[in-house]
């Protein structure tokens, strides 16, 4: 009876240990980086993110910028928080592998205008509720409508840029070096799996039934570095 007792009681401080163990994990993992100050909350629901400095442009200060929010009485700027992606993943991966990144800072940046350029369009067919959005709620000459053509041309600009051509063509590689279910993949179904769906260059060929050898991921990154030049 006595061991019984017991026994139920080693089972209860167990699960206890257990439950505080996964949660002291949870928190770990979405703890915010000091540099970003006492401001931003730990959030498990945010997942993977990267730190960044917010700049911006001095009025007058001939192209001088202002390093974000800097408080009294700390030695620098705060860093602020912002939803990691696929490039951040490709970036930690070559650090770990000690080698260069392969895609440079300004395809990046062209990869995330295009992102952030799709889905504000995407977002944009029906006119949002605020106040800046009614008649005469904003001191603005522009329109709604006026922002949102010119965001379409733009897509269509960068479209253009990526073009029709072929990142992967199944009749240029063997088939024992393919795989057997191998798909043609075009520069704008590259472009989109990547910069819309944050994929990576193996799950892109995985996805087209190509095999993820060190040559076709070699071969499809370099497709991916001459379409993200392109639309620089």
């Amino acid at each position: 009876m006595f061991d019984a007792v017991v026994a139920r009681i080693e089972a209860r401080h167990a699960c206890s240990r257990a439950e505080a163990e996964r949660i002291a994990a949870i928190k770990l993992r979405c703890a915010v980086p000091s540099e970003c100050g006492p401001d931003i909350i730990a959030a498990p629901a945010r997942g993977a993110f990267a730190t960044f400095t917010p700049r911006g442009v001095l009025a007058g200060s001939n192209g001088s910028d202002d390093e974000g929010y800097h408080p009294q009485g700390e030695e620098y700027p705060r860093k602020a928080l912002r939803v990691a992606d696929v490039f951040d993943r490709m970036e930690a991966d070559a650090r770990k592998r000690k080698k260069p990144m392969p895609v440079t800072r300004g395809q990046v940046n062209a990869a995330r205008w295009y992102r952030d350029l799709v889905e504000r369009h995407d977002a944009g067919g029906m006119r949002c509720t605020s106040l800046e959005a009614m008649p005469g709620g904003s001191g603005s000459g522009r329109c709604f409508m006026d922002d949102f053509v010119a965001e379409g041309r733009e897509l269509e600009r960068l479209r253009a840029r990526i073009g029709t051509g072929v990142a992967m063509a199944v009749r240029r590689v063997r088939p024992s070096a393919r795989g057997a279910g191998a798909r043609t993949i075009t520069d704008r179904a590259l472009v989109d799996a990547v910069c819309l769906g944050d994929m990576t260059v193996t799950e892109v060929l995985g996805v087209h039934g190509w095999s993820a050898r060190g040559e076709n991921i070699k071969t499809l990154v370099s497709a991916l570095c001459e379409v993200l030049e392109r639309m620089r």
